[in-house]
């Protein structure tokens, strides 16, 4: 009776959301991904995959498709003779998979009503799905279990205002999470929480988080320079980088570049918008804060950024790049409500970060950062340009945090290898 409710809820909201879909592929000029939201995928596409058995990740946008690179380079060496393929839900996040080239093909996951489910169930036939980051879709799930193909659930994790929700609704979400195989949660919390949703207990497993698994090291010093080179800077240049930010935070970290710039002439500022669509709007930030935005889409290396000058990246998947040429980095996210991002991947590069109050999405990331020294928290846009002011002056400050960074990714690390051999208690099960 709940399922079919749920269906009839799907029909009746597909009108509204192929209206948006459509709507935002043509207002930011994109291809429409119609067909496969609904289930038909290119025929080349399932030729290829069916030359080998296929491992399915799915991979909402950006920040899980990041979290899943070791997992799938994993994923490539322990089991050689599969074919990878990655879905995604967003535009931005395909972007990024595609530019990674670590799955064999992309896809965008269906729309989670029947007829698409089974089409792309049909077409794909994998022998294990693997989702990222608990992005449970009830019918794909039941369809998926109905037909024994393995579920596999990684970096699961329930934030605090989606627990209360899951576990009012552990009623519905219970027979769809007894469609895993396995939940591999982050946390002893995620995993209490995922059980209160109506996940069975002895299939729930804390397994770690996969985002401290990424490559980590400190920036050697000729790769740090052809980047700069790459990015039209000089090797001399104090680069701060704003990173993944949202409305509301260009302007605070213009606000406080503006005090800094005089100060420190050699000092350049990258400006990464969490969303490149914003670019037009940011640039008209930037040009009514009395700087001048150079796009990355435009950028041409033999004229350096000039003082007056920072460099807005209107592209995706450089992220990774830009941290490797950058000084001390902003995440961003932070100094709004919107959740915070990730502070793993500048400590990767040892790369000290800033970050605001608003981590809601990353507490233990933002806690262990505090703990291990790894960045410094701020309040509010004053203290975001106090504490930027106190990592230009002082490049031990920049080391110590930096060097912190690279010893929380050592430690915490290994999640990559719990996951690969949890897959192998599935697939042999």
């Amino acid at each position: 009776m709940l399922l079919t409710v749920y269906r009839l809820l799907t029909w009746l909201a597909l009108p509204v959301v192929l209206v948006y879909h459509g709507y935002r592929s043509v207002s930011r000029g994109r291809k429409s991904a119609f067909a496969e939201r609904l289930g038909w995928l290119p025929k080349d596409l399932c030729a290829t995959l069916h030359e080998q058995p296929v491992i399915w990740l799915h991979a909402v946008s950006v920040g899980e498709v990041i979290a899943a690179r070791p997992l799938l380079q994993g994923l490539r060496g322990r089991y050689p003779g599969h074919k990878l393929l990655l879905s995604v839900t967003t535009e931005t996040g395909r972007g990024v998979a595609e530019h990674d080239q670590l799955a064999d093909r992309v896809i965008y996951f269906p729309f989670d009503i029947g007829p698409a489910v089974r089409r792309v169930l049909d077409s794909v036939q994998p022998c294990v799905v693997i989702i990222m980051e608990t992005e449970i879709w009830p019918l794909f799930t039941l369809e998926a279990s109905q037909r024994g193909i393995p579920l596999l659930l990684a970096n699961g994790r329930i934030s605090d205002r989606s627990s209360t929700r899951y576990r009012r609704l552990a009623w519905f979400f219970r027979p769809v999470l007894a469609g895993f195989a396995c939940l591999g949660m982050q946390t002893d919390l995620d995993r209490e929480r995922i059980i209160a949703a109506g996940a069975p207990a002895e299939r729930s497993q804390v397994l770690g988080n996969l985002k401290y698994d990424i490559p980590c090291g400190p920036v050697p010093v000729e790769q740090r320079l052809e980047l700069r080179r790459q990015y039209a800077m000089a090797a001399d240049n104090l680069v701060f980088t704003a990173a993944s930010t949202h409305s509301g935070e260009e302007q605070a970290v213009l606000s406080a570049w503006r005090e800094l710039a005089e100060q420190y002439p050699d000092a350049r500022l990258v400006l990464v918008p969490r969303h490149p669509e914003r670019s037009a709007e940011v640039a008209r930030l930037v040009e009514q804060s009395g700087f001048k935005a150079r796009r990355r889409t435009e950028l041409a290396v033999d004229r350096l950024l000039a003082a007056d000058e920072l460099l807005l990246v209107d592209t995706v998947g450089e992220l990774t790049n830009i941290y490797r040429l950058s000084d001390v980095v902003f995440v961003g996210g932070s100094l709004v409500p919107s959740g915070g991002h990730n502070l793993l991947e500048p400590a990767a590069c040892g790369v000290p970060s800033l970050f605001g109050p608003h981590m809601n999405n990353f507490k233990e990331v933002a806690a262990l950062t505090l703990q291990y020294g790894a960045g410094v928290q701020v309040a509010d846009a004053a203290e975001l340009q106090g504490a930027l002011n106190d990592f230009l002056v002082s490049s031990e400050l920049r080391q110590v945090i930096g060097a912190n960074g690279l010893k929380m990714m050592r430690v915490a690390g290994g999640a990559t290898q719990r996951y690969l051999d949890a897959l192998d208690q599935v697939l042999s099960s």
